[in-house]
């Protein structure tokens, strides 16, 4: 297509690819773009500061009021209902309401550009299509990572389009599919058989949360490596999304390594204007715990959330208070990573008296051993896929990939080798779903 075109090109085809699950919350997404573009331009243009102020405002209530009536309206109401079923004996009932997926992510994205726009940190999209086209980009739509318009900008101005890229991208697509695929997947199973059970023992607690850990990096780290290569097929450069964060010495710098993209966020659009360090100790660790909070809460309408970030925070906190940021110790690596998987237990709890079974189990409450119920459900494949996984995560394997991307052989054999083992293992799966798409 000329390149005047490629950008409704784009846009349609997202359009599409997001009505073909619902038509009306792809109705939903457009309006959320075309609006979240008028109150940035009325921010940017309006003659008095107040009429720039309240335009951001009016564009961040909406957009964050979406997000909460789909996302938060049912836990709220529940909590509600349950105090009053507790104080007057009566509660009351809340309608289901589904979650348009990756209105996360799509809320994230246009409250980015609204502030930018409004601080004048980015020139606003030449068009309304643009910023369309930029709010369904359809590879990291619906999981990530989290874009902000000025960091691509440039490229819907300009993109270079060429075989090598094109190939570098199918490179960079299959070995994300072959993460997901290939590791992931064939590691749920223990992670879903131990977080099914009501008393685990100490080994298989252990077990399921180190193969719940291998699960999640790379079913995410996965789909981002996937939206990474469709975008250099297109001709966009997205950010890099994970740095080998299991080999991280601090959970300070386990969040510079995971989630970059979220975590950078967290950090310019919250912690920062909240003060961040600026106002004295005391007010650094409120600033630290309130991010992490919502940066939990961001993550699911649930009280393991809401924890699992007030876990983050806290020991971020800690961390600031000791002066621990920099770690450099094998101790603290040991330290940090079993800190880090402590965490991932409540991430993955459905509701808090699971997370406390998983934890009651880790101290041996429930036993030590394997039981039966758990060792038939370990195959020769989750076992060694769990090998695979750790020793990736845990080794500088990023850049022998990375080296193997520049020789056009080497590349060719990986990613047709992934690519073909991944789709037929695809093929004889019937479920297999990307974790982040429920958040």
């Amino acid at each position: 297509m000329p390149f005047r075109a490629k950008t409704l090109v784009i846009l349609i085809a997202s359009y599409v690819f997001y009505a073909w699950w619902r038509v009306d919350f792809l109705i939903l997404i457009a309006a959320m773009s075309v609006f979240t573009y008028g109150m940035a331009h009325i921010a940017l243009n309006a003659p008095r500061e107040s009429q720039r102020r309240l335009a951001l405002t009016a564009g961040i209530v909406v957009d964050l009021g979406l997000l909460g009536y789909f996302k938060y309206a049912m836990f709220f109401g529940g909590n509600l209902s349950v105090l009053s079923q507790g104080i007057t004996g009566q509660g009351f009932d809340i309608p289901d309401i589904i979650l348009p997926i990756g209105i996360s992510f799509h809320t994230f994205q246009s409250i980015s550009y609204l502030i930018d726009i409004y601080r004048k940190d980015a020139r606003p999209a030449r068009t309304v299509f643009d910023f369309m086209a930029f709010g369904a980009l359809f590879p990291q739509l619906i999981a990530g990572p989290v874009l902000r318009y000025k960091d691509i900008a440039d490229q819907f101005e300009y993109r270079e389009h060429s075989y090598e890229l094109f190939a570098r991208g199918i490179y960079r697509f299959a070995l994300g599919l072959g993460m997901k695929v290939l590791i992931a997947d064939s590691v749920a199973p223990i992670a879903d058989a131990v977080f099914g059970m009501s008393a685990p023992t100490m080994a298989e607690s252990w077990l399921g949360t180190a193969a719940y850990s291998i699960q999640l990096l790379f079913d995410f780290m996965g789909y981002s490596s996937m939206a990474i290569g469709l975008g250099l097929m297109m001709g966009f450069r997205i950010m890099e999304n994970f740095d080998a964060p299991y080999r991280s010495r601090s959970i300070t710098e386990f969040w510079r390594r995971w989630h970059i993209s979220l975590s950078s966020w967290l950090r310019d659009y919250l912690y920062i204007p909240l003060g961040g360090n600026r106002k004295g100790p005391r007010r650094t660790y409120i600033n630290l715990m309130l991010t992490m909070i919502l940066g939990g809460l961001w993550h699911g309408a649930a009280w393991t959330f809401i924890l699992w970030g007030l876990w983050h925070g806290g020991l971020l906190a800690l961390e600031r208070a000791l002066g621990w940021q920099n770690g450099k110790s094998l101790l603290r690596w040991g330290m940090t990573l079993v800190l880090v998987m402590l965490g991932w237990t409540l991430f993955r709890a459905v509701t808090l008296p699971d997370a406390l079974a998983m934890y009651a189990g880790m101290i041996g409450l429930n036993g030590l051993s394997l039981t039966a119920d758990v060792a038939w459900q370990i195959t020769p494949l989750a076992l060694t896929m769990l090998v695979v996984g750790w020793t990736l995560a845990l080794t500088p394997v990023k850049e022998i990939f990375a080296a193997a991307q520049q020789r056009a052989v080497m590349r060719n054999a990986i990613a047709t080798t992934l690519f073909v083992v991944a789709v037929s293992r695809l093929a004889a799966s019937s479920y297999s779903p990307f974790l982040y798409f429920q958040f």
